[in-house]
């Protein structure tokens, strides 16, 4: 019999959850404690070794981008919406590194307008456009440009964002060893971006990734004439959504990284975290509507499922739940489901009190991280969800609930 609540909920948020009453959540929302948030940034930030950069697809609240910005955090944007919403929150564009595999012409020549002047390039095209921008616009300062290298991992060895097939991230060692630098005078080629792993809970298997890469970005460096003085690892460090007791530690990850660093000889080494920055200040609120037996096995029906939260159908790993009161009852699992009319709409086999009933709110933890700008609200024309922080004891609404009617034509 469990009468506690699990360890990632923070108990502090309780009482507010419990106090919350709007009928315009009805169909579920997110809050984030952004002091807990802040507390798990210093500590990050307690380190000479890494220069931390966000990336800014795991949640782009204004409030979440602020709260890193005020630990000293810069900024990996993939989009230029994410651009926008960066800079609106008063962060100099000389804090912006540019990712994504589907950088146009007219989008570098933006973000070179808006002031960004750190990209990771991810073709020759990307390069050549990059290149004809800078002299187009007569602009002075040389960008500088991480080359993104996709490498094959040893024979069943499986690519965690790609399996065994090729991804459109960046390209291989071969590809790049044709290029000649004195073509790109107007461009500052100085690093590296190696990034094909996804949220991994071995700090061994971490250390052994990285190791495995080092020789083929030193040599790549060497024949194509580049002095490597940064290297960009990307992200990928996990959470443990599902409880195995398998987690990351911070101080070890530092301390590995060291020695990378070391062994490339490289000025900086640079990270791009995103749920391993915020997954565990956020929580998914959600009222349970029907409750049934089916074919023997307790189903749940919530008022919101994947239009509010997709990574479980799309990762097989569901957010942990609880209830949101207090309960003695023993436990038992249920299938949960969301209103969807689709068999994908199922955020897990979880346990949960038998005594939950139809009324009660469940909520969901690690939802800091790719909850609802990863979601696909608009499926069926439900509600777009609220999204509150708690901060100093007191909730606030930062974006209100909006009907189907507020983004239907």
């Amino acid at each position: 019999m469990k009468t506690t609540k699990p360890t990632w909920f923070n108990n502090r948020i309780e009482k507010s959850l419990l106090a919350h009453k709007s009928s315009d959540d009805e169909q579920g929302y997110f809050v984030y404690q952004l002091d807990a948030l802040k507390d798990h940034l210093t500590t990050l930030q307690q380190q000479d070794v890494i220069k931390l950069w966000f990336a800014v697809k795991a949640n782009p609240l204004s409030k979440i981008i602020q709260t890193l910005d005020s630990e000293g955090f810069n900024f990996d944007v993939a989009s230029s919406g994410e651009l926008t919403q960066v800079l609106g929150q008063g962060i100099s564009p000389d804090r912006v590194l540019n990712t994504g595999p589907a950088k146009s012409k007219k989008q570098l020549r933006s973000f070179v307008e808006q002031g960004v002047n750190i990209f990771v390039i991810e073709s020759l095209n990307q390069l050549d456009w990059l290149n004809q921008v800078v002299i187009e616009l007569e602009n002075t300062v040389k960008p500088k440009v991480l080359l993104r290298v996709q490498l094959q991992w040893p024979e069943g060895e499986k690519n965690p964002l790609g399996g065994n097939s090729l991804t459109p991230f960046g390209l291989s060692v071969q590809e790049w060893q044709g290029l000649c630098l004195s073509d790109y005078l107007r461009l500052d080629i100085c690093g590296l971006h190696i990034f094909q792993w996804g949220n991994m809970l071995s700090n061994e298997k971490m250390y052994s990734l990285w190791g495995q890469m080092v020789q083929p970005l030193i040599s790549l460096a060497a024949n194509i004439g580049m002095e490597l003085k940064i290297l960009d690892l990307g992200g990928g460090l996990g959470i443990d959504y599902l409880g195995h007791g398998a987690c990351l530690s911070w101080q070890q990850i530092v301390t590995d990284l060291a020695d990378i660093k070391a062994l490339t000889g490289v000025d900086e080494l640079w990270l791009e975290l995103g749920r391993f920055a915020v997954a565990e200040c956020g929580y998914y609120v959600v009222p349970v509507v029907d409750r049934k037996i089916n074919y023997h096995q307790e189903q749940l029906v919530l008022a919101a499922g994947i239009n509010h939260i997709i990574r479980p159908a799309i990762t097989d790993q569901p957010f942990p739940v609880t209830l949101l009161r207090n309960s003695k009852a023993a436990e038992q699992y249920f299938d949960i489901h969301g209103p969807l009319c689709t068999s994908m709409d199922k955020l897990g086999h979880l346990s949960l009190p038998e005594d939950v009933k139809v009324g009660d709110k469940l909520v969901f933890g690690y939802c800091g991280a790719y909850g609802f700008t990863e979601s696909m609200p608009f499926f069926l024309c439900h509600q777009l969800a609220a999204e509150y922080v708690f901060q100093h004891n007191e909730l606030l609404e930062v974006r209100a609930a909006q009907p189907a009617s507020h983004y239907l034509a």
